[in-house]
Parts: structure tokens; sequence; C-alpha cells
């Protein structure tokens, strides 16, 4: 299977997946005009993938998402949603890198309140610094 590569835009981020490494990252801004039909490209590369994917994987997501607006919000709902399931069914651990800038305590709490919905995923709330 190839690695999944979804280069950014002005208003969409830039995402990849890194099949050999089981890494999916996701950077940038978010809010497009139909975020369905945006990330459905990814999410049908996704199914496709988990439907490969031996038990016992561990999966690493890197999120550091500058703004999203509130349709993004349901799609990284959806995402997370699917490696509930996969956590779940297959015994596959999912690990999520939520980056977010040191005086965003937005980004930070949004992150926070997904880690409330999915105890079965790992999150770690990354600070960046700013330069």
């Amino acid at each position: 299977m190839e690695n999944l590569i979804i280069h950014a835009t002005e208003y969409t981020p830039h995402i990849a997946f890194d099949v050999e490494k089981n890494i999916l990252e996701i950077k940038g801004y978010s809010y497009p005009e139909n975020a369905m039909a945006f990330y459905a490209p990814m999410f049908d590369w996704l199914h496709g993938y988990f439907s490969r994917l031996k038990s016992q994987a561990d999966i690493l997501l890197n999120i550091e998402i500058i703004y999203f607006n509130s349709s993004s919000s349901k799609v990284l709902l959806d995402l997370f949603d699917l490696l509930n399931e996969q956590t779940l069914n297959k015994g596959i651990q999912s690990t999520v890198n939520w980056i977010y800038e040191e005086e965003d305590e937005d980004m930070l709490e949004f992150g926070q309140e997904f880690q409330e919905d999915f105890p079965s995923i790992t999150f770690h709330f990354v600070k960046k610094h700013s330069e």
C-alpha cells in the first residue's frame, strides 16, 4: 500500500501517512468549504489501510492544527472514533501527539476535550514554543 499524501492549501492541512512507520500527520489550517469532501480521501485510504493491518499494531497520529472550523472538528471526532473502533476491535494502540502553540490555550482545551471523549486513545500534549 502506498503512503497517503494530501498537500496543504491556504484552507486545508497537509496530511501524510507513512505506511512503514504507521505515522499519520495532519498539520496546518483546516477550514475547507466542505470538510467532509476534503477529508473523504483520507478516510477512504484509512479504511483500506485498517482492513489490511494486522492486529496489535501501534499508530501514531501527530496533529498540529493551527485553526479548525466546526465542520473540521466533526471530522476530527470521526477520525478519533475510527481509531477508537480499531483499538476496541483489533487491539491497535493509537497515540495522538496534540501539538499546539504555547500561547494557544484554546487549542490545548480542544485536545483535552477529545481526550475525554476517547479514553482508549493515548494523548500527549506537546507545547510548541514561539520563536
